[in-house]
């Protein structure tokens, strides 16, 4: 039984979202992904610079770095030459190419998941209420 509801919004947000993230890594466990790495890939489909690809994520550069050392290592990611020589730039390799499309098919499973213990229409409400939480704050970051 589930202790009286906190009035905190994050600890909220943080209590559903590890709960959300357990249930996507066990299904992406089968290509040998976390959730957090399969986003990771599908953002790197295109070369990208570690500050665009951070601002994409909403996730500063040093969790970035830290998290990309797994893919990098393993060859899923690659660090690319850019025009400017000071800029960090990652891709998708042929590999990474691979180990998505064979996570694709578990991720959708997940996702299929949620969409089954929430409905659709919950589930619209809750990425529109999140999609409007997340311009709001990036908003007040910027003021």
């Amino acid at each position: 039984m589930r202790n009286q509801a906190s009035p905190c919004t994050c600890f909220r947000l943080r209590r559903a979202a590890r709960q959300v993230s357990q249930l996507y890594d066990h299904a992406l466990a089968g290509a040998g992904l976390t959730v957090n790495q399969y986003s990771l890939l599908r953002h790197a489909r295109t070369p990208q610079s570690l500050g665009e690809l951070a601002a994409s994520l909403g996730m500063d550069r040093t969790t970035l770095t830290r998290n990309l050392r797994p893919l990098l290592r393993d060859g899923l990611l690659a660090e690319v030459r850019d025009e400017d020589p000071r800029r960090r730039v990652v891709a998708l390799t042929a590999a990474g190419r691979q180990r998505l499309a064979r996570a694709r098919p578990l991720w959708q499973r997940a996702q299929r998941r949620i969409d089954e213990l929430l409905g659709g229409a919950t589930l619209s409400r809750l990425h529109a209420g999140l999609d409007a939480l997340d311009a709001a704050l990036a908003q007040e970051r910027k003021a």
